[in-house]
């Protein structure tokens, strides 16, 4: 639409993407100041009132929540480095991924004071949200309020300050140096009855149980370390410090991370992203699980999820999506490559399409929104918390780890497929400039092989014998890491997967192959076509590496 911000506010809708992704876009487009308002067409469900006479969000409410483009750094003052007192601390003018322009959210109630004067075109119709206005553009007002003015006072208090991570362990008995890790935030924007007090009040229920199985002499296999991480909402934090702090015990010794945030954000199925290896295992135990849903007695969360989301366009079973960021799993799994997952309840995403859920981040996120509405029997939430913790106790307890390599690598046969359709949107290019994905698809394929052949020696393994399992444990424990490419992505070098990590536009979304896709990403409109293609093939050849090494990893040790 070509709208020249530069020395403008800009005003924003809530929704789609990460709201630190929209601040960047705006300071690129060189803004002076960003207002973000969430509309209905985001925010509010069909049908349903605005809190408190239902759980949509009033007009008066403001999302709450960090802008930084952080890219997995922790700390914006220590990169890469645990903050603790000893640490070399940058500038505030040098911290990674702070705004340097001022930010403020404010209700549609508001918003539409400002929007239904603004002047310039009517945008196209997707472009509409759902307030009773025409939606323009903008710069600036029509005639008859050209003189009106926006004024942005923001008063920010940059400090530095202590924060609190909370650890329990329960040492292993027979592997304590392989660390199993259920982790989730416990602070808040304001009451936090969603986000996160559902998922640390599962936390907290597991805690409970593993207390318990203790005092009938149970001791898990492998050591498990619970965590209550600190200031999340500020940028993952807490979680991000700790994973730097332990980065080399880490490393060497964690097995898997599972999530625990928000355990509930719709009342339609449940919601698993996790790393392929874990798929198997989260299928086989959603089938022990009982559906939480009324008239489904008798049946298994894994047939409810099933007949609510299947995996039509690749497989006959329930979706399960890949990891983004925006929690406390991204250090540990694209930085340190720990395998991991998370789980919740949710919407149906194919016919309620706000954003996440209408009070989030809101002053109207309460214990009452959950206890009224979204979960009045609380089964959803015992739903979510016996799989979190079903993941746990399987990962620390099973002799051999329930981890599929065969599952990878169907994943990353897709991924491949996917990336190529991407790439062959631009046929001539790719002749032109030679681009081929040939070496990508023959890792893939010795993957594939190696995983087949690794499994089949797991079902011929004698396992009374403890080292073999100890030695084909470690293959299946290390495979995420072999992933990892320590030099990271182009500009973003805490994120080191080269399989998953959020999108460069969307912080939310994860992505396969992202130094690919990052490559290839409008690529239609580069200055430097050539220069651009080469970086394309650049980054095919690194993918085609690390696939063809971790392949490696899973052959006989000797």
């Amino acid at each position: 639409m070509r709208i020249n911000v530069t020395g403008k506010i800009a005003i924003v809708r809530y929704g789609k993407i990460f709201r630190g992704n929209k601040v960047k876009n705006a300071m690129l487009a060189g803004a002076t100041g960003i207002i973000m308002f969430s509309d209905p067409a985001d925010y509010s469900a069909a049908g349903v009132k605005p809190y408190p006479d239902g759980w949509n969000l009033p007009g008066g409410g403001a999302q709450r929540g960090n802008v930084l483009n952080l890219n997995g750094a922790g700390d914006p003052l220590t990169p890469g480095y645990p903050a603790k007192e000893y640490t070399y601390r940058s500038s505030l003018d040098d911290g990674v991924g702070l705004p340097n322009i001022p930010v403020h959210p404010i209700g549609y109630n508001d918003a539409i004071h400002l929007l239904k004067n603004m002047g310039g075109q009517i945008p196209p119709n997707n472009w509409k949200g759902a307030l009773n206005i025409s939606y323009r553009i903008g710069p600036g007002f029509t005639e008859d309020f050209k003189n009106q003015k926006v004024r942005m006072n923001i008063h920010t208090n940059n400090q530095v300050t202590r924060i609190y991570n909370v650890i329990g362990r329960i040492r292993g008995a027979l592997e304590p140096d392989r660390y199993v890790i259920l982790g989730g935030h416990r602070d808040a924007w304001v009451f936090g009855g969603i986000d996160p007090m559902s998922g640390a009040a599962v936390v907290h229920e597991t805690v409970r149980a593993a207390g318990r199985m203790l005092s009938k002499g149970w001791r898990p296999r492998r050591t498990i370390i619970f965590a209550s991480w600190d200031a999340e909402e500020f940028g993952l934090l807490g979680s991000t410090e700790w994973a730097e702090d332990n980065a080399k015990l880490l490393q060497e010794r964690a097995v898997a991370y599972i999530n625990a945030d928000s355990a509930i954000e719709g009342m339609y199925t449940l919601r698993v992203d996790c790393t392929p290896s874990l798929h198997t295992m989260v299928y086989d135990l959603t089938k022990q699980v009982a559906s939480p849903e009324e008239g489904e007695e008798g049946v298994s969360l894994y047939e409810s999820w099933h007949k609510r989301d299947n995996w039509t366009n690749d497989r006959d079973a329930p979706r399960i999506s890949k990891l983004g960021s925006g929690s406390d799993f991204e250090a540990y799994f694209i930085r340190l490559g720990i395998a991991a997952g998370r789980a919740r309840y949710t919407k149906n995403k194919k016919t309620e399409r706000y954003s996440s859920y209408p009070v989030y981040h809101s002053v109207y996120e309460t214990f009452e929104i959950v206890e009224r509405f979204y979960d009045p029997s609380f089964r959803r939430l015992r739903a979510v918390a016996q799989v979190r913790g079903g993941l746990i106790f399987l990962l620390a307890d099973s002799q051999l780890l329930p981890l599929d390599a065969n599952q990878y690598a169907v994943s990353l046969r897709k991924y491949a497929q996917s990336i190529t359709q991407l790439a062959q949107v631009h046929p001539e290019e790719m002749k032109m400039y030679e681009v081929s994905f040939d070496s990508l698809f023959s890792a893939v394929e010795n993957f594939t092989v190696a995983s087949r052949e690794f499994h089949k020696r797991l079902e011929n393994l004698n396992r009374a014998d403890p080292l073999q399992v100890r030695i084909m444990n470690d293959q299946l424990m290390y495979l995420e890491r072999a992933f990892i490419d320590p030099l990271g992505l182009p500009g973003r070098p805490f994120y080191r997967h080269v399989i998953f990590a959020p999108s460069s536009h969307n912080k939310y979304a994860g992505e396969s192959f992202p130094g690919i896709y990052d490559a290839l990403f409008d690529i239609e409109n580069s200055a430097d076509p050539e220069k651009a293609w080469e970086e394309v093939k650049r980054q095919i050849s690194i993918a085609a590496f690390t696939v063809h090494a971790a392949a490696m990893t899973l052959t006989p040790p000797a």
